[in-house]
């Protein structure tokens, strides 16, 4: 069986048709997180090409169900790039309105590959979902945002909230200490003023928690150890 709390991890199908053969596209952005910085207006994110033929690249921004303001353009939503080279990808900020707070968007990247006549290859568009963090000018960076998140035990439930300023980014299985009890947040995301009220896998008590085990993202991609914060009651 499964551990609930283990990180959930990718895996590719093969698909198989007769007389027929699958390949995916190769766009590879060059970072897993898209920044844009109030201050300056704008951010920006390149995506090769690795595949041997000129590939069609779509970029489309979407909303979180939390957040569907809209606050930025996208140039250019479509463009051609050729073998081995890449494009880049503009993220405008088009509102005028001061930020108080750091705010989630993701960006869909898909690459449409040419399809050949007369072929019996099936060439598959491959999309990737990255988050975009909208940034306040001069809002100071945190590299650990999730130090800021408040845990509380109310009776076997878990409280989590975020009182920063800060997008906090973490695994959704998150887990009490000693007793190991899985909790699961609805989303990948804690946005700043949100709190979630948690049960329990299988409806288990509380019992002697006294600790909360999460595994975090940066705003910035990088990858960190499992982070155990405080959790009153």
């Amino acid at each position: 069986m499964l551990n609930l709390f283990t990180r959930r991890t990718a895996c590719a199908a093969a698909l198989l048709l007769s007389a027929s053969q699958a390949y995916a596209t190769g766009m590879v952005p060059e970072t897993s997180v898209v920044i844009v910085e109030q201050a300056d207006g704008e951010g920006a994110l390149n995506i090769q090409n690795t595949d041997p033929t000129p590939v069609l690249l779509l970029t489309t921004l979407q909303d979180t169900p939390d957040d569907k303001e809209p606050l930025l353009t996208v140039t250019p939503p479509a463009a051609r790039v050729e073998p081995g080279k890449s494009q880049r990808v503009r993220f405008i900020l088009t509102t005028k309105e001061p930020l108080k707070t750091e705010r989630l968007k993701r960006v869909v990247v898909e690459g449409v590959p040419p399809q050949k006549k007369d072929s019996s290859e099936v060439r598959m568009t491959v999309r990737q979902n990255l988050p975009v963090i909208i940034r306040p000018a001069g809002l100071a960076k945190e590299m650990a945002p999730w130090k800021r998140l408040n845990w509380k035990m109310q009776g076997d439930q878990l409280t989590v909230s975020n009182d920063s300023p800060y997008v906090v980014r973490l695994n959704q299985a998150v887990q009490t200490l000693p007793n190991r009890n899985v909790y699961m947040l609805p989303n990948s995301y804690v946005l700043p003023g949100q709190t979630f009220t948690l049960t329990a896998q299988d409806g288990k008590k509380a019992g002697n928690a006294q600790q909360v085990r999460i595994s975090p993202a940066t705003t910035w991609g990088y990858s960190v150890d499992t982070y155990d914060a405080p959790l009153a009651r």
